[in-house]
């Protein structure tokens, strides 16, 4: 199926952004990994994906996620806070806050539950997103926006669909070595080119799998080093913290599967999903799944304890999505209906309950014992 075309304004930015590409790949003797590719595709000062001022979410955007479907998945979420924190009143940190649409359900569901929230940060380098999110937060003082994470902080940190937008490396087998796959150029064409990967990163691949010769994979330094990032700052705190982190991936035994040697990059265009990565630079969101064992086990080698690990369906029915869907009335139709076909994407094992993963990391919160019943960390 062909793409959607893109405006003149939007086209016009996709070749600045190619030409800026370009030149780095020339000052970098040729040759860059793809790991900056990514990074600017997706972050280079007003030109990347994220930090262009087109739309990401919604109809008009490339994609959705769980809090744009439903506002029951934040509101579960404002339902699993007090189950761990109680009444006190909280501090919030989210990273990636999209639309706005997450922190609005999650403070709404605290107030409902009389819990106040004292304080509610977001760090967002996308400056569209940022700006719909003002919008959609206007009414809530306690918000603040951070150019960069705070040195230290206690409570509830947010990460809903933040690991699979970090850069990654791609990591290819040729002759039982592992080579690095970066971009270089023929003319003025990206194209990808490899060269003998570093130790460091050929390290991160379970080296007892058996990996079949053309196997091509991805390994995350990036997200391994924000969750060391997100240790290092809820230790250098007096209190308690938990950070929440949702996203779509896999234990490592899953990750590197035999089969599945194309490795799992994908670009999320008009809600069209393909793996062409240097189709329009700059328009198109380009993901990566998570590798749940790398980012466990950089939490705990940084002081974190992994809590929990399971599913996004166990994850919303333990901290009680069939109660709240349970308050809408059938006979409010049009409504009931609606509310029940955003749970059944969020919870059924062929849409996102089970390829959305929940990882929870903790300094000294304990969970509930009717989320502990669902814990599969021994997968990891």
């Amino acid at each position: 199926m062909p793409l959607p075309e893109p405006s003149a304004d939007a086209l016009l930015a996709s070749r600045a952004l190619a030409s800026f590409i370009r030149n780095d790949i020339r000052a970098h003797h040729d040759w860059i990994s793809f790991a900056r590719f990514m990074e600017l595709a997706l972050y280079a000062e007003g030109l990347g994906y994220y930090a262009g001022g087109s739309p990401k979410l919604g109809k008009d955007g490339d994609f959705t996620t769980a809090p744009e479907i439903t506002p029951l998945f934040g509101a579960t979420i404002g339902r699993f806070a007090t189950d761990c924190f109680g009444a006190e009143p909280l501090r919030i940190l989210e990273f990636g806050a999209g639309t706005g649409r997450l922190a609005l359900d999650v403070m709404q569901s605290l107030d409902a539950q009389g819990v106040v929230v004292a304080e509610y940060l977001i760090v967002e380098l996308s400056a569209e997103l940022r700006e719909r999110q003002r919008e959609m937060l206007a009414g809530f003082p306690q918000v603040r926006w951070l150019p960069v994470p705070p040195a230290t902080f206690s409570g509830l940190i947010l990460c809903n669909e933040v690991l699979d937008a970090m850069p990654v490396h791609l990591l290819v087998k040729q002759q039982d070595c592992w080579f690095e796959r970066g971009v270089s150029l023929s003319g003025e064409q990206f194209v990808f080119s490899d060269r003998e990967a570093d130790a460091a990163l050929a390290a991160q691949i379970p080296q007892t799998l058996g990996l079949p010769e053309g196997y091509l994979t991805e390994v995350h330094p990036r997200q391994c080093g924000f969750v060391r990032m997100l240790s290092d700052l809820l230790k250098s705190s007096d209190g308690r913290g938990l950070a929440l982190l949702i996203d779509y991936g896999f234990p490592a035994r899953e990750y590197f599967l035999a089969q599945r040697q194309e490795g799992t990059v994908m670009c999320h265009y008009r809600h069209h999903a393909h793996t062409d990565v240097f189709y329009l630079p700059g328009l198109q969101d380009i993901t990566a799944h998570v590798d749940f064992t790398a980012v466990a086990l950089a939490a705990q080698e940084s002081g974190l304890t992994v809590a929990a690990y399971m599913s996004q369906a166990e994850f919303l029915i333990a901290s009680g999505l069939s109660d709240l869907m349970g308050q809408i009335s059938p006979e409010d139709a049009r409504r009931w209906f609606t509310q029940s076909q955003a749970v059944q994407k969020l919870t059924s094992p062929a849409e996102m309950g089970e390829l959305f993963k929940v990882l929870l990391l903790s300094r000294g919160v304990d969970l509930p014992e009717k989320l502990l019943k669902f814990d599969r960390s021994y997968r990891l």
